[in-house]
């Protein structure tokens, strides 16, 4: 192995990981012991013996910047269960998108969620499924999980579906999917999931660039009392997809589906496969998934995450950041079609052996205490959720909230997009009764994993309302000025970047390295550039202020304004579309559409309704924008580029400080549109 010398501040950490060390873990105490002059890096304030300082967060934080190989390397070493041991910790250069973590490693990735957990404890709970139907959960042991997940390995396996292969899964939240992931885990089959909100048209994209060869799906989901009609989606997705060889059938509901030549009927097939198999032995840079997330081209990318950096970044920020402790129940409410569910439905607390909370319903139905009523009657620890939510049940009042106990619970978490002031201290007041951490997290498809968050920290660290505040080890934020310069000091703001690779990272974009490099190392060379802008405190703590690219964030979906105006413009009528997006009370943000016109285009109102249809169709009913503008024309450059800063700053209430204009081609077209806008917010307040 690369590193030899382990810090005793490393050691420590390990003990906690491993149930070793007190309770919470934090501070983490001085060692005493010979380890520490050795393994102590030039400059660094790791505390001596005699200054009997704790070796601390800071400590801990500095040491995983400056000695990135004699941190990560025994956190690897010992939290994984591998086959074959890692020669090299790590061998990354943003320059040339090159990330590589515990290089010469093997191992599997199923194995560690589940078998190393049924041969200590078979008969733990891995899953608490809180089904649609209020009050009625399903309890999967560890046992019955890996069993169902060998017998599915084996399913795929005899249906073609060898090591590197693709599967799309398009399922709602539920233990088949979960067992779907692993299942591909387990034989070195690469998995997709896919949103169950999508469209077929959505659907067929991604299954298409991935080249998948299974879709596994249900016959039909449920959500919020109404019934989704998945099969019927997908039948009419793969009628676009050539590299479909079968379409997997679960049952959900007991309604029938029609079974085409490429279905097979999931549990019926599954009764007949062998309850064990083999885990395929994985390669630590081996794909374990794909995961689509829109860009600002309108092209969703095929984000590639491997198996052990990101196994033990999603285990340990799922540790360290909820302050897990072995036996607690922990919910993450989010649908395992984004990476929210992967890292903290999934991987991140099974690799724990923690009692993970599937959430299939919403959190109104069928009322607006469902959240609050769930947490009493599972005794949830931890409650992770959106931002988006929270603000909708704020509106509902405190009485849904107090009606059931939350005692049980002991760290809130909101993920998806920054938290409103407001929206955090009703969070924490309300529903956490003023006693439970609650932390704002950033991260990303991209990141894998937390990067940002208030814990872990110091024991007793303050929490600033609305605020991510700390990186995580690893993480090193720098803020970059529009010429490219790093910005120093306190109270400042700018790009966010991180400067170093840290092993959650995404590898690359599928099929298409080069827009991995352009996308996320281009715009500053020698760092990642995340596409949201921060500001630092006076105390270095980092908030958020949002994306800086055409990427908009919508009830926590991130979505590519492209991607809408692609979808607006292939109506006849609609020769030019611009979509901005605006701040939303519930949403976060919202989507804004400015549409041209053809002369001949007929009824408005009809055209407006026909392209809501086409974005609900094309890309997901979250999608369709809140408001749509029809405008003579668009605010275009000399060279013809859309300058969608001036609309923005039009219906976002700053048109008084549209800033430099010159380079409009007719600068005339400002009070066109202000006028027409100004026409439309009237009619709209009218209507109310």
């Amino acid at each position: 192995m690369a590193v030899r010398s382990l810090g005793c501040c490393v050691r420590r950490l390990l003990d906690i990981l491993q149930g070793r060390a007190g309770l919470r873990g934090w501070p983490l105490p001085v060692l005493n012991s010979p380890c520490r002059a050795a393994s102590r890096p030039p400059g660094s304030t790791l505390a001596t013996a005699d200054t009997a300082h704790p070796a601390s967060y800071h400590t801990l934080r500095e040491q995983a910047a400056r000695q990135p190989a004699a941190f990560w390397g025994p956190l690897a070493r010992d939290s994984l269960v591998w086959d074959t041991p890692y020669h090299t910790v790590w061998d990354c250069d943003f320059s040339s998108g090159k990330i590589g973590w515990f290089l010469g490693g093997q191992l599997n990735v199923s194995v560690n969620c589940l078998d190393q957990h049924v041969r200590k404890s078979p008969e733990s709970i891995a899953l608490i499924w809180e089904r649609d139907e209020p009050g009625t959960e399903v309890r999967i042991t560890y046992r019955e999980l890996l069993e169902t997940t060998c017998r599915l390995a084996n399913m795929l396996k005899r249906h073609g579906v060898c090591r590197g292969d693709r599967v799309a899964i398009y399922m709602s939240v539920s233990p088949m999917a979960v067992a779907a992931m692993l299942a591909c885990a387990r034989i070195g089959a690469v998995h997709t999931v896919i949103f169950a909100g999508f469209s077929a048209e959505s659907l067929a994209g991604r299954i298409n660039d991935a080249k998948c060869k299974v879709v596994i799906t249900f016959n039909q989901g449920l959500r919020g009392g109404r019934v989704v009609e998945l099969k019927k989606i997908v039948d009419e997705a793969v009628k676009h997809c050539p590299t479909i060889q079968h379409v997997l059938v679960a049952h959900r509901t007991d309604n029938k589906v029609h079974m085409g030549h490429l279905d097979v009927p999931l549990e019926q097939e599954m009764a007949k496969e062998d309850p064990v198999c083999a885990p395929e032995s994985m390669g630590s840079e081996d794909m374990l998934f794909l995961l689509y997330t829109s860009g600002s081209t309108g092209m969703p990318k095929g984000l590639v995450h491997t198996q052990a950096g990101y196994l033990l970044y999603a285990a340990l920020t799922h540790r360290l950041v909820f302050d897990y402790q072995p036996g607690d129940v922990f919910g993450c409410v989010a649908d395992i079609g984004w990476i929210t569910g992967h890292s903290y439905v999934v991987y991140g607390p099974l690799c724990n052996g923690a009692t993970s909370v599937l959430f299939e319903s919403t959190p109104v139905y069928p009322d607006a205490g469902r959240y609050w009523e769930m947490v009493q009657r599972l005794k949830i620890n931890q409650f992770y959720g959106a931002p988006t939510a929270i603000r909708l049940l704020l509106k509902y009042g405190d009485a849904w909230v107090r009606k059931y106990d939350r005692s049980s619970l002991r760290t809130l978490g909101s993920v998806g997009e920054p938290i409103n002031h407001e929206a955090w201290e009703w969070l924490h007041n309300v529903v956490g009764d003023s006693r439970c951490t609650l932390v704002d997290t950033w991260w990303q498809t991209e990141t894998g994993g937390i990067c940002i968050a208030p814990r872990p920290s110091e024991e007793g660290a303050e929490i600033l309302p609305g605020m991510a505040m700390r990186p995580f080890f690893g993480i090193v934020p720098v803020l970059m000025d529009e010429k490219g310069n790093v910005v120093e000091g306190g109270n400042v703001s700018g790009a966010l970047c991180l400067s170093q690779a840290w092993p959650g990272m995404a590898r690359t974009i599928y099929r298409d390295h080069q827009r991995f490099v352009d996308a996320y190392f281009k715009a500053y060379p020698g760092y990642y550039f995340t596409g949201d802008g921060a500001h630092r405190t006076e105390g270095g703590y980092y908030q958020i202020t949002g994306r800086m690219d055409d990427v908009i964030n919508i009830s926590g979906h991130r979505l590519g304004t492209a991607e809408i105006e692609d979808a607006m413009a292939s109506h006849p009528a609609v020769p030019e579309t611009a979509v901005i997006g605006y701040p939303h009370n519930i949403k976060g943000e919202a989507a804004f559409a400015f549409i041209v016109l053809k002369e001949d285009a007929g009824d408005s109102e009809v055209v407006m309704s026909e392209l809501r249809s086409m974005v609900a169709t094309k890309i997901a009913k979250y999608a369709v924008p809140d408001q749509i503008l029809i405008v003579k024309r668009l605010p275009k450059t000399r060279s013809g580029k859309v300058m969608r800063r001036l609309l923005r700053k039009i219906i976002t209430g700053r048109a008084q400080d549209l800033g430099d204009t010159t380079t409009l081609e007719d600068p005339s077209i400002i009070a066109e549109i202000l006028s027409a806008y100004q026409k439309h917010i009237d009619k709209r307040a009218a209507g109310q």
